[in-house]
């Protein structure tokens, strides 16, 4: 059976990109290409570009695009953070498991302590007495259940894009995870052990409330007014004790409002303010996966009260 046009033409680019990364492409000529951070064009065996600078392998334009391949549409990053929680939630559940939980229906709710923990949870004895503080990352990939990831990767599909298409992937990325690790860094100063999307999240939100008080017509009123209802409500409901992170969310939404009114809301523009924009996208990068490598370090770490 063929399959649907939409399906064939994401397998043809996802096959396209994977020869692209280990230097396959068949008996096609090696043609020019365009510099992924200014649109110059660039000779065929160009490393650099000669307009900008920008490494044309390794760059995060470069890294970017190469996404954009893989994961099609217009929000690349989105989509594979999302991606990147369904993988970790499903880690998360498998190391539960062989610990003796995460079966039946508690799968909705709970995912078991131990596991988060050696994954990375945001608690502050790992953080302040472990001095592990790539828990302040790392806990933004993980979720508390079924219910939880999916209330959250719900939110980032329908937040993400947008900011995403309206900064530029790179800072758009930055946002994300600052924003989320701030989140974390208050709720764990306070005392809270924590986990999940959401601080990342309301740092979305604070971008986007901070893009409203900049811009003005009855349609950024209303979306402001639609933003900090919804807000409300989420802090109302933490308040009554329905194991939501006060605040983590609140820490987020302040650091995400700062950094909304710091970015020009528009893409960089500019070579220079795409060289800005990409260097803070790889310093987010290299945070993220250099939580996970120590993560990874630490895993089998004595738990609290074994050491």
């Amino acid at each position: 059976m063929a399959l649907p046009y939409q399906w064939q033409y994401r397998l043809d680019r996802w096959k396209a990109v994977v020869q692209g990364f280990f230097g396959g492409g068949g008996n096609q000529q090696p043609r020019p290409k365009l510099c992924p951070n200014c649109g110059s064009l660039v000779g065929i065996n160009a490393t650099r570009c000669h307009n900008c600078g920008t490494n044309l392998r390794f760059s995060m334009a470069a890294v970017n695009r190469s996404l954009s391949g893989v994961f099609s549409g217009p929000a690349p990053i989105t989509t594979a953070l999302l991606v990147a929680n369904l993988l970790m939630f499903g880690v998360e559940w498998m190391a539960a498991v062989a610990q003796g939980g995460g079966g039946g229906l508690s799968i909705l709710w709970s995912m078991g302590g131990e596991a988060s923990y050696r994954l990375g949870m945001s608690a502050p004895y790992g953080i302040y007495v472990q001095h592990q503080w790539f828990r302040l990352i790392t806990a933004m990939f993980l979720h508390g259940g079924l219910i939880h990831i999916g209330f959250n990767m719900m939110s980032l599909m329908q937040l993400g894009p947008a900011l995403e298409e309206l900064y530029g992937s790179a800072r758009y990325f930055f946002l994300y995870i600052v924003t989320g690790a701030f989140g974390f860094l208050a709720s764990s100063f306070i005392g809270h052990y924590s986990l999940g999307a959401s601080g990342g999240l309301l740092g979305l939100v604070g971008a986007m409330l901070a893009i409203t008080t900049k811009r003005g017509g009855s349609y950024m009123r209303e979306l402001r007014s639609r933003l900090i209802s919804s807000v409300v409500i989420l802090f109302v409901l933490g308040f009554m004790g329905m194991g939501i992170d006060n605040w983590a969310h609140g820490a987020g939404l302040a650091a995400g409002f700062v950094l909304g009114k710091i970015f020009a809301d528009r893409q960089p523009m500019d070579v220079r303010e795409k060289q800005i924009a990409n260097a803070l996208g790889w310093l987010a990068g290299l945070a993220v996966i250099a939580s996970f490598a120590f993560m990874i370090l630490h895993y089998r770490d004595p738990l609290p009260g074994q050491g």
